[in-house]
C-alpha cells in the first residue's frame, strides 16, 4: 500500500470521532459538566502563574498569582473553550484511569536508571525530526549540535540509552514543524484541546500530525513495511515513559491551580512561545500535550513534549 493511501486514517478518525462525540455533550449545562473536572464554567478565566520550588522536593510548581474574570476572548485565545473543557475533562478521565495506573507501575517496577535510558533512547530516535526543523529554521549551529549529539549518543551511548553528549557540553534541544512555522511568523491560531492528544492549536497540530511524521525515518520504515505492531509498541512505550516522568509535576499543578484547565492552557502557550524563540525553558514546567505522533500510518512515535 502506498504511503499516501496509508496516511493517518486511524489517527484522524480518532480525533474526529472524539470531537463529534463530545461536541454534543458541550451543549449541555456547562456548570454541571465541568465541575467534576476541576474547572469552572467561566469562559474567560485567566490564570497567571509563576514557578516556585518546593523546599523539600525541589519540584517546580506554579503558584497562582492572579485569577481574573474577563469577557475578552482574545485574552486567552480560546473561543472554543466550552467544547475544549469537555474534551479536557474526557482526557483527564483517560489519563487517570488508563495512563496513571500503567505509569505508576512503570515507575515502581523499573529502576530510575532504566527509565532514564528508555527516555534517552526515545529522544535519540527523534533526532531527525529536530535536525530537519533546525535546518528549516536556518539554525545551522543547532543543527550541527543535533548531528553531533546523535552520533555521540548512538555510538558511545549504546543507541542513545546513555546521554553521553550532554556530559561533553552538547546540550539537548527539540524542534518541530509547529516551532518552524512559528519562527516564520505564522500565528498559533485558536487554542485547541484534541481528544486524547491534549493541548494544541492549528499550527502545532499541522506540524505534529501531518508534517513531522515525514521527518521520522523509523516511523516511515515501520509504516511502509507493515510493522504496525512495532509502531504501536514504540508509541505506547513513549507515551508511558513521558507521562511517568511528569505525573508529580502535573499533580502539583492540579492541586495549586484555581482552574486546572486554564493553568494548563496558559503554561502550554507560554512554553510554546519560549520554544519558538529558542529561549530558556527551565522557568516553565514540562507540560505534556500527549501529541501521539504515530507517523504516516499510526506506526511512528510520540511527539516531543511541548
Amino acid at each position: 500500500m502506498m504511503l499516501g493511501d496509508k496516511f493517518s486514517n486511524t489517527r484522524f478518525a480518532l480525533i474526529l470521532g472524539g470531537t463529534l462525540m463530545m461536541t454534543g455533550v458541550a451543549h449541555a449545562d456547562q456548570s454541571d459538566i465541568l465541575e467534576p473536572f476541576g474547572g469552572s464554567a467561566h469562559p474567560g478565566v485567566i490564570v497567571d502563574t509563576q514557578i516556585a520550588e518546593l523546599p523539600a522536593t525541589n519540584i517546580p510548581i506554579p503558584h497562582t498569582l492572579i485569577a481574573q474574570l474577563s469577557t475578552n476572548e482574545d485574552d486567552v485565545n480560546d473561543p472554543l473553550e466550552s467544547v475544549n473543557r469537555v474534551i479536557f475533562g474526557f482526557n483527564e478521565i483517560v489519563y487517570e484511569f488508563l495512563l496513571t495506573p500503567v505509569a505508576t507501575t512503570y515507575n515502581t517496577v523499573l529502576h530510575e536508571t532504566v527509565r532514564s535510558g528508555v527516555s534517552n533512547a526515545i529522544d535519540n530516535i527523534s533526532s531527525p525530526v529536530t535536525l530537519v526543523n533546525d535546518i528549516l529554521q536556518f539554525e545551522l549551529d543547532r543543527a550541527l549540535t543535533t548531528i553531533a549529539r546523535f552520533v555521540v549518543n548512538t555510538i558511545a551511548g549504546i543507541g542513545g540509552i546513555a546521554d553521553v553528549a550532554s556530559s561533553i557540553g552538547l546540550e539537548e534541544h527539540s524542534e518541530d514543524f509547529g516551532q518552524t512555522l512559528g519562527s516564520y511568523g505564522v500565528g498559533e491560531g485558536l487554542y485547541l484541546v484534541l481528544p486524547l492528544l491534549g493541548p494544541s492549536n492549528p499550527r502545532d497540530a499541522i506540524g505534529d500530525l501531518v508534517v513531522d511524521p515525514y521527518f521520522d525515518p523509523l516511523g516511515l520504515y515501520l509504516s511502509n513495511t507493515d510493522r504496525d505492531a512495532a509502531g504501536y509498541a514504540r508509541t505506547g512505550v513513549s507515551a508511558v515513559s513521558e507521562f511517568a516522568g511528569l505525573m508529580g509535576e502535573l499533580s502539583q499543578i492540579k492541586r495549586t491551580s484555581v482552574d486546572y484547565y486554564a493553568a494548563i492552557r496558559s503554561l502550554y502557550r507560554q512554553k510554546r512561545v519560549a520554544e519558538i524563540s529558542n529561549g530558556r525553558e527551565e522557568d516553565l514546567p514540562a507540560i505534556p500535550n500527549y501529541d501521539l505522533n504515530f507517523g504516516p500510518d499510526n506506526g511512528g512515535s510520540i511527539a516531543n513534549v511541548k
